[in-house]
């Protein structure tokens, strides 16, 4: 475990998959960072790569071969190689290897790096295509957050706070995980959206035509808030295990597949194709009160 720190904010990362453990507000005494309690869910904050969601069949299709892929990807099991570390920013190295290249037959280097400036915590990332064909990927983050923030207060107490939708419609996914053409209203008017022990009960709310490009935790109960901010994700996921005591907040670049609808890997929606000695990079900014 690897930590960084300055006045306002303590965080710290795994060498497991470059993931979060902590997010810990010094100035209120607050973990924000859900804690991977087993009986509910027992991940903090896995970064998705090189896939979101989950793939007909497991498996992905390039040039007429099958690979296997499970859901949300291998970076998220994989060592990274911590390669800077300064006293309030951190950087993290995956590089393809030969048992990568047997289950995702392309050359990369991908890094995650963490930094904080006053209340705020910037995770960037960038994705180097290191062979001669194009590079295609999709890109998640799937922090968790706890709420409620403090003792004695309860989840339904918080919301979700969109900074530019008023009216949104989510997109369902089966059982299995995949897309099933069902759509329905979640905002229509408001851009405060309740949190409830049952709100997930049809799995995860996934946004396909969000505005906005920030979340907000709040509640009336107490002045502290948590936001989310990822301008280069077009799309969001919301979810938590039904009755349990966080959220995740989850920016995509690219999704799960459609039932019934398989398609070749680099056609897949919302894949990224990056050219033959490219480079990627996006961002999650979350900052705290």
């Amino acid at each position: 475990m690897y930590t960084i720190e300055n006045a306002k904010l303590r965080v710290s990362v795994h060498i497991k998959g470059a993931e979060l453990l902590s997010v810990f507000d010094k100035v209120n005494n607050i973990e924000h960072l859900w804690q991977a309690d087993p009986a509910f869910w027992p991940w903090h904050a896995p970064v998705l790569f090189p896939i979101v969601g989950r793939c007909l069949a497991d498996t992905i299709t390039i040039d007429g071969k099958e690979y296997p892929m499970e859901k949300h990807g291998f970076a998220r099991y994989a060592d990274f190689e911590l390669i800077a570390q300064s006293p309030d920013a951190l950087t993290f190295k995956l590089a393809s290897s030969a048992n990568t290249l047997e289950i995702y037959p392309y050359p990369f280097e991908f890094y995650i790096s963490y930094e904080l400036k006053g209340n705020t915590l910037y995770q960037y990332f960038e994705v180097q295509n290191k062979g001669k064909e194009p590079l295609p990927f999709s890109l998640g983050g799937h922090p968790a957050f706890a709420v409620p923030f403090l003792p004695g207060e309860k989840y339904e107490d918080y919301y979700i706070e969109f900074e530019n939708d008023t009216k949104l419609n989510r997109e369902h996914i089966d059982g299995d995980g995949f897309f099933d053409g069902r759509v329905s209203k979640v905002l229509d008017g408001n851009n405060k959206l309740p949190l409830t022990g049952d709100i997930f009960a049809d799995d995860a709310l996934i946004f396909k035509d969000l505005q906005s490009r920030k979340v907000t935790i709040k509640t009336a109960k107490n002045p502290h808030t948590l936001s989310v901010s990822f301008h280069h994700f077009y799309y969001l996921g919301l979810w938590a295990k039904v009755n349990a005591p966080y959220v995740c907040i989850e920016p995509w670049y690219g999704c799960a597949d459609t039932a019934g609808k398989p398609t070749t890997f680099d056609k897949k929606e919302g894949i990224v194709s990056l050219p033959s000695l490219g480079k990627f990079d996006a961002s999650i900014v979350i900052t705290v009160s």
